[in-house]
């Protein structure tokens, strides 16, 4: 189903009834931005939260999902206020740099990407996982990060040069040239940032 005929079907169900759908969506979201499964999973719940408690102040004529993704975004950067003096060590950022993993060429360039995207501002990354990711237009993206559309547009686009830059990518090559779709799919599939 896509994400039009999803929002036409939703707009008729009551959005208390319709929360729980909106977890996985919200819980990608939310890696995205956190780097962190657990602090994702925090992020998400305290973003239900609010909403439960706030669903009287939501307009069943607009879109839930962008709704929820707000309320999950302004949680997040409320938390790195709250924290921006503290050292914290990612959970399991240590025993990563340790492992060996598989010489596989998707694999690899997978990682690469990751550290790639993993470099970028946390303003890059939301614009990329919000129009690229997730499918949200440049409008909807702008109402959810409360900027002009224009803005959305200039940093989704400087961040995709970023991107090409920090993968030392030519004009017009992809992240996996040369291999095949089917490997493609099974690296991607693997990856907990894919699910």
């Amino acid at each position: 189903m896509t994400r039009d005929a999803r929002q036409a079907q939703d707009a008729t169900a009551d959005p208390a009834d319709r929360l729980a759908g909106a977890v996985p969506r919200l819980r990608a979201f939310a890696i995205s931005l956190a780097r962190d499964m657990s602090l994702a999973d925090d992020l998400v719940q305290e973003t239900i939260l609010k909403a439960w408690s706030n669903l009287d102040k939501f307009d069943p004529a607009t879109n839930l999902d962008a709704w929820l993704f707000t309320i999950l975004r302004n949680t997040y950067y409320s938390f790195l206020r709250k924290t921006r003096r503290e050292v914290q060590d990612t959970e399991g950022a240590h025993a990563a740099g340790l492992s060996v993993k598989p010489a596989h060429d998707a694999r690899l360039a997978f990682q690469d990407f990751q550290r790639a995207f993993d470099a970028l501002s946390p303003e890059h990354r939301e614009v990329l996982i919000l129009v690229g990711a997730s499918g949200f237009s440049c409008e909807e993206a702008a109402g959810m990060m409360g900027v002009a559309v224009g803005t959305v547009k200039s940093r989704a686009s400087r961040a995709r040069k970023r991107l090409a830059e920090l993968l030392q990518l030519e004009e017009g090559e992809g992240m996996f040239s040369g291999t095949d779709g089917a490997t493609q799919a099974v690296v991607l599939r693997a990856t907990p940032a894919a699910r």
